[in-house]
């Protein structure tokens, strides 16, 4: 998976930055809500139209969601709260972003990339609750083509070269059909139990 090789590739500055953060004074839970406040930033700067500048943010930032977890182990105080802290502002810095994609083309004439991002919105939140759910009944669910990094790196993308219209395509069709391809995994992991 992308998401592994990332941070196989990038491990020494990961925990280099991690040791900074730590250095001064940061906590990983702090740094996960900065994080979190940040990427919201970064949705306003999207619904006001600064894309590119939204875009720069969300890069900048997205380097927390690495950092939080790597500065925990460096402390050796990963936490069960602090996990579900990371993973649940997550979601709240991943809306807010889409959020900003939305009221930035509700100014605009035609609703189709509206509708986009609520089904990218709404894809968004099935991948994470897919994972979480079959990780509660015991099944490993990392799967699929777009997690959450992958997802930034779209967006991210999609914001500074100002392709929005492609980057609200992708990501609809990227989320649901990653979405969908979880549940037959999972599906497929509990042994083909009788589907109805």
């Amino acid at each position: 998976m992308f998401t592994d090789w990332l941070r196989r590739t990038f491990a020494g500055v990961i925990r280099a930055g991690a040791r900074l953060f730590g250095r001064m004074g940061l906590s990983p839970n702090m740094l996960t809500v900065l994080g979190c406040l940040l990427q919201l930033c970064a949705g306003v700067l999207v619904a006001l139209g600064h894309l590119a500048l939204g875009g720069v943010v969300l890069a900048v930032t997205s380097v927390f969601d690495a950092f939080d977890g790597a500065l925990a182990r460096e402390q050796g105080g990963a936490t069960r709260f602090g996990a579900f802290l990371d993973s649940s502002l997550d979601r709240f810095a991943e809306a807010g972003v889409l959020l900003g994609l939305a009221w930035y083309w509700m100014q605009l004439p035609g609703a189709l990339e509206e509708m986009l991002i609520y089904v990218a919105l709404v894809g968004s939140l099935m991948v994470s609750y897919t994972r979480a759910r079959a990780e509660g009944l015991g099944v490993q669910c990392k799967d699929g083509l777009f997690t959450r990094v992958e997802r930034t790196l779209v967006t991210v993308v999609g914001l500074i070269t100002g392709w929005v219209g492609v980057l609200a395509w992708i990501l609809a069709i990227g989320t649901v059909a990653t979405a969908i391809y979880r549940m037959i995994a999972v599906y497929r992991s509990l042994g083909k139990e009788p589907l109805v």
